[in-house]
């Protein structure tokens, strides 16, 4: 059964929120079928699908494409759409963006940093929001870990109540101190979502590519399940040995007496 907003609220201090991304209709269909309440067609998609050096170059089309291929293989889990880069620049931009979203397979949409009048707008407008706050990769320098000094984690809590008083209905905390995101999820009335914040929130995110091991490098707070990449090159040679051989297409197992041979 697809959580809603309100049954994603109502999470906050029971069982941690599992949420994975998703980008393809497969991967989709596994991620609910395995169960897990909440997929995320994130920005990162640029990074580790598309070969850009920044989710900066993802567009809403981008976004458009792949929560219908998301929608189609998970029809009964929550999927949440990112904004991309520049479509939440003021409010009016932000409502017509994220009603591309919705309209392409979305329950809520997510948006970085200090965005109130932006969530607010949305809110009104019957969209529902995730925030995001700590790491902000749209807008960050660099990569490494935030909050870490007195002044700046101040800021972040400040900036977690901001998104949650704007309407915000959940919030993705990443890469910062285990002990900030700890007293963050303790401030808010709505769950937190982690991702390199430590086991104090009320969730985890995890992008889907760094789990599968798919990829050349994965972020420090990553783990790895699987190695698919390594999968991926041992199939890869094998098929290309068979065929160079002439082995295949003959060691196909074919099938008779079924109208299938």
């Amino acid at each position: 059964m697809k959580l809603h907003a309100a049954d994603l609220v109502a999470r906050k201090g029971q069982d941690p929120i599992a949420m994975l991304t998703a980008y393809t209709c497969p991967v989709a269909r596994a991620v609910e079928r395995a169960g897990v309440p909440v997929i995320l067609v994130g920005d990162t998609v640029g990074m580790v699908e598309m070969g850009f050096e920044s989710t900066r170059d993802v567009t809403l089309e981008h976004l458009e494409y792949h929560l219908g291929a998301v929608r189609r293989g998970a029809p009964d889990t929550h999927v949440i759409g990112d904004l991309p880069y520049g479509t939440d620049a003021d409010p009016d931009t932000a409502l017509a963006s994220a009603r591309r979203l919705i309209a392409a397979g979305a329950d809520s949409v997510k948006l970085e940093g200090d965005k109130y009048a932006v969530i607010e707008h949305l809110v009104a407008n019957g969209i529902d929001v995730v925030g995001h706050t700590g790491l902000l990769p749209q807008t960050a320098e660099s990569f490494a870990k935030v909050g870490r000094g007195e002044a700046e984690a101040r800021r972040i809590r400040d900036e977690a109540r901001g998104i949650q008083n704007a309407g915000a209905f959940m919030l993705v905390i990443e890469h910062v101190p285990y002990e900030l995101a700890g007293r963050i999820t303790a401030d808010l009335a709505i769950p937190t979502i982690g991702i390199g914040a430590g086991p104090d929130c009320d969730g985890q995110v995890l992008v889907i590519n760094d789990a599968l091991g798919l990829g050349d490098y994965w972020p420090p707070f990553s783990k790895q399940y699987a190695h698919a990449s390594d999968t991926i090159l041992d199939v890869a040679r094998a098929f290309s040995r068979e065929v160079a051989s002439r082995e295949f297409p003959n060691n196909i197992i074919k099938l008779t007496g079924t109208g299938r041979g």
